[in-house]
């Protein structure tokens, strides 16, 4: 019995070491084997507007076959098409030209060289891979050491794809030479067996070398000159252009593991990682946290002490404060079933986030998976739809709504269909401009099946649960006659308080806010998760708590209209997150066009949306748990 036991727990272990996350297994190669080398799409920070490789007159395989993608891909723009290099592992290469016999180069008409010179005025990057691996280009470069330390090492870093070419004055010059380095790991075998290889990195040496320095025979190897003696290849807009394409491939053993592969490309930024700055501010929030809740607390304990006192009930009627609204403190807002359908929004983007972020955190969503991220936010969010349309239902049901099938009908179409609509608008844009950023067509259809075919549902069958629910019990009765509100002062105004309760939530994650927009904006991978989860429970305190403090000055001041107001207080730090993106863009970024200016702010307005309505949601059912609480601890007559 025994022996069976450690059978069977041995081959569970042998299962659980042999176990990836789908679609990102090591692939191992044979010496001699193929290394397929394909191209994503070419990139630029200052337009940000992708292109496939094939809009530019690259050398084109016999026979081009796009990779059949999945969403998320395609929403980034990403079209993964084979190329013409001939690669095979382990097999050096010094020189080849890549199509075109030697004594017939490649011709550029007037339109491609202009094509050409702008794309290279517009600071493109081209994207290739090689076993899922993107390429890199090695940057290296002195640190502000001591002068000794100097002479000893440089600091290396990687840029994420290489440079189209580059401008010398008003000279256009185009890298036509490509130096492959890939570097192998040599996997450990049994006696007698084959070695295997797996691809641990991928670099390049983008040169420009003149078509007359270019040294070719009739088999199409071709001799580099030397560094010094060769002239760039020059791209004149005005006329036609000769020129050839070629490239050399090396192979270097490496010590990396497979599973270690992708760590180059996430140090690849040059912004070493404020640790210091992101605990600094865990620390502020905390402290300033803990302070909150005492003071709030021992005021509470008071004031629901004083409002107890049997003898005193007199005074204490006299005296203003929160116990005088009892009365009006739940009596429904305007626009109810609005505010429910917003509510319930914010809680399907809360639902998503959360997941998304816990399951990155578990590297389940790494940049190795493309478009993984995007794919699983789209579907999670239409799942997430049931919880959205529960919680607004019950709301809806609570503020004395009756119509549950047009507040379900509200809440599954309003948010979504904001960003449907500026996504469409800002597509048309970007297909004026032939990018392969835009959405196809069938892409869009499928999206708008996901939405009424998946989410409506889903929220109509969450709201209708939702409203058949018992509403939450109130525990005070709301008077027929509204309270008169008195005259209140200028720091209880609406804005004022926005601007006051943005600030502690933003300053907890304004760093992580940083690195997020590196990621969107500047083609760099994101990969802090783990943080990004800590911050985002901050977030969910902070917001939290500062709600209360702000809906309990609020009844102190006896105006009894928190509901509206608790929800858009509490987004304030989306305000900030609009001034920041507004700074990002006049100090880091290098945008001048209008399409590019246009796609950065429609897509900034569209975060800061639904930054708003997460951070409110999460204030507003804190602010309400607080004011059902306290009011619950008085006695009421």
């Amino acid at each position: 019995e025994r022996l069976r036991y450690t059978l069977v727990l041995l081959l569970l272990l042998h299962c659980t070491d042999s176990f990836y996350v789908p679609g990102v297994a090591p692939i191992n190669f044979h010496r001699n084997d193929p290394v397929e080398i394909k191209a994503v799409k070419l990139t630029s920070s200052r337009t940000q507007l992708p292109y496939e490789y094939y809009s530019l007159p690259f050398c084109q395989p016999t026979k081009i076959t796009y990779k059949a993608e999945n969403l998320g891909e395609v929403l980034r723009g990403d079209r993964i098409v084979n190329t013409p290099f001939q690669v095979s592992m382990n097999m050096e290469k010094k020189c080849e030209v890549l199509c075109n016999f030697p004594n017939k180069p490649v011709t550029l008409t007037v339109e491609q060289s202009k094509l050409i010179a702008e794309r290279i005025r517009e600071d493109y990057y081209v994207h290739l891979i090689a076993d899922n691996l993107p390429v890199a280009t090695r940057l290296e470069f002195y640190s502000n050491r001591e002068e000794e330390e100097k002479k000893k090492e440089k600091d290396v870093q990687f840029e994420h794809g290489y440079r189209l070419g580059f401008m010398d004055g008003n000279k256009f010059y185009l890298h036509n030479h490509l130096s492959f380095i890939l570097y192998y790991h040599r996997e450990d075998v049994e006696e007698n067996q084959e070695h295997t290889y797996r691809v641990v990195r991928f670099e390049v040496i983008p040169q420009s070398i003149k078509l007359e320095d270019l040294k070719a025979d009739e088999k199409s190897m071709c001799t580099l000159p030397e560094a010094t003696g060769s002239a760039p290849q020059e791209i004149d807009p005005s006329k036609e252009n000769q020129l050839l394409f070629t490239y050399s491939v090396h192979w270097e053993e490496s010590d990396i593991k497979w599973a270690s592969r992708w760590d180059t490309y996430l140090t690849m930024s040059d912004v070493q990682i404020h640790w210091f700055s992101i605990i600094n501010s865990v620390v502020v929030v905390f402290f300033l946290s803990g302070i909150l809740s005492m003071i709030i607390i021992r005021t509470l304990r008071k004031d629901i002490a004083n409002y107890n006192k049997e003898d005193d009930i007199e005074d204490t009627m006299e005296e203003s404060g929160w116990k005088l609204v009892h009365g009006d403190v739940f009596r429904p807002p305007q626009y109810p079933m609005i505010l429910s359908s917003l509510l319930g929004s914010g809680i399907q983007l809360f639902c998503m986030i959360l997941i998304v972020i816990f399951v990155a955190m578990l590297g389940m969503l790494s940049p190795s998976s493309r478009g993984a991220l995007m794919t699983t936010a789209c579907f999670l969010f239409m799942f997430m739809g049931v919880f959205g349309g529960f919680f607004a239902g019950r709301l809806y049901r609570t503020l004395k709504g009756h119509r549950w099938k047009k507040g379900a009908f509200c809440t599954a179409t309003l948010y979504p269909g904001v960003v449907f609509g500026i996504c469409f608008v800002l597509n048309c844009f970007i297909w004026g401009k032939h990018s392969s950023g835009a959405v196809p067509f069938p892409t869009m259809v499928a999206l708008l099946c996901m939405w009424f075919g998946i989410s409506l549902p889903l929220v109509y069958l969450g709201y209708y649960f939702g409203f058949r629910k018992q509403p939450y019990d109130n525990p005070v009765r709301t008077n027929q006659i509204p309270r008169q509100i008195p005259e209140q002062r200028w720091y209880m105004n609406k804005f004022v308080g926005i601007l006051m309760a943005g600030i502690l939530p933003f300053g907890a994650m304004f760093i992580e806010l940083f690195f997020i927009f590196s990621a969107i904006w500047e083609n760099q991978f994101y990969y802090l998760f783990g943080f990004l989860f800590l911050v985002f429970i901050i977030l969910v305190v902070s917001c939290s708590q500062i709600s209360i403090v702000m809906v309990y000055f609020q009844l102190c001041a006896e105006d009894y209209r928190w509901w509206w107001r608790t929800f858009l207080v509490s987004g304030g730090s989306a305000f900030y997150v609009l001034i920041y993106a507004v700074f990002y863009f006049v100090n880091k970024l290098d945008i001048v066009e209008f399409i590019p200016s246009l796609l950065y702010f429609g897509y900034t307005a569209l975060m800061v949306l639904s930054f708003w309505l997460l951070t409110g949601t999460i204030g507003f059912y804190a602010a309400y748990m607080f004011v059902r609480k306290i009011y619950a601890a008085v006695k009421i007559d």
